[in-house]
């Protein structure tokens, strides 16, 4: 397939950020409010997750039951309101060959900058949860060549995913991640890692950037950015944080007004109207329908 010239890309940008910050600090924005603010704290790069999306805009387990389309929404929304580049999970590419390259070709026109795509079952698991299997090396690498194949945009991300580490142990999933990254993956996301110099160990072979994972209440411990800096990890996801916080929020709020007939005993724990209207830049919206209401009353 031929491939347009890339320019400035969120492809290039995704690329940029890995490299002009060490380690790079992806947060997870499950909409584009939590993504714009974001982008105001100071993060260079964003990550929708798909476990993320069937959760919160699904409200369905993360068990493969999510679609490309249910996914793509959620993508346009997001780089609709930010400029920071998105990193995308397409679970296993939603079927077969022909799917895969669709799904590529649908992220790069949707505003995506990265994709990564997983070696488990297309039935999948949470990457933190037991009974995973894995698909043959072999068939990963297909995706990964398919994947790569369908790219229009050569800066556009491909990441490979390997959930291998639970069921194969780390010889095997850092096989895997070599096959990979032959087959043309640009980056690694090592999932479940139990050991923080588990990711030396896949840097040293796989010879692209790493990715660690730093989710709560799994597998892997809560890694602090100084420690995978020193095991050589080039990029930090922190995939749900933001959410599990909100909807912790969310429920309290709930219980609360059902029990105490009030929120006035949460009202601390919310965001002001003045804060969200900074996050929003409500008030350039404000004054611009100021003018706009201004320039009627002088045309008549």
């Amino acid at each position: 397939m031929s491939v347009k010239n890339s320019g400035n890309t969120p492809g290039s940008l995704f690329r940029q950020a890995v490299k002009d910050e060490r380690p790079l600090q992806v947060a997870g924005a499950i909409n584009a409010y939590t993504a714009r603010m974001a982008e105001a704290t100071g993060f260079k790069a964003l990550y929708l997750s798909g476990g993320g999306v069937a959760a919160n805009s699904l409200g369905m387990p993360d068990l493969g039951i999510s679609t490309m389309e249910d996914v793509l929404t959620d993508v346009r929304r997001i780089t609709d309101a930010t400029t920071l580049p998105l990193l995308v999970d397409i679970d296993t590419g939603w079927g077969g060959a022909f799917n895969i390259a669709r799904t590529i070709r649908s992220m790069i026109k949707a505003g995506a900058a990265a994709v990564h795509i997983e070696d488990q079952v297309s039935m999948k698991r949470c990457g933190h949860r037991p009974g995973k299997e894995v698909v043959s090396t072999e068939e990963m690498v297909d995706r990964i060549r398919t994947a790569v194949d369908a790219r229009t945009d050569p800066e556009f991300v491909i990441m490979a995913r390997t959930d291998a580490l639970a069921n194969e142990g780390l010889s095997s999933a850092i096989d895997r991640a070599a096959a990979y990254v032959e087959a043309g993956a640009d980056m690694i996301f090592a999932e479940a890692v139990t050991e923080v110099t588990m990711y030396t160990e896949f840097k040293k072979v796989v010879q692209v950037p790493v990715l660690a994972n730093v989710t709560e209440f799994g597998h892997s411990p809560l890694f602090t950015k100084e420690e995978l800096a020193g095991a050589g990890v080039d990029i930090i996801l922190y995939c749900c944080s933001a959410y599990r916080a909100m909807n912790a929020a969310a429920l309290k709020v709930y219980e609360t007004i059902r029990s105490e007939g009030t929120q006035q005993s949460v009202l601390s724990t919310m965001q002001t109207r003045a804060e969200l209207y900074r996050f929003l830049d409500y008030h350039a919206y404000e004054r611009k329908l100021d003018d706009l209401f201004a320039q009627k009353k002088e045309s008549k």
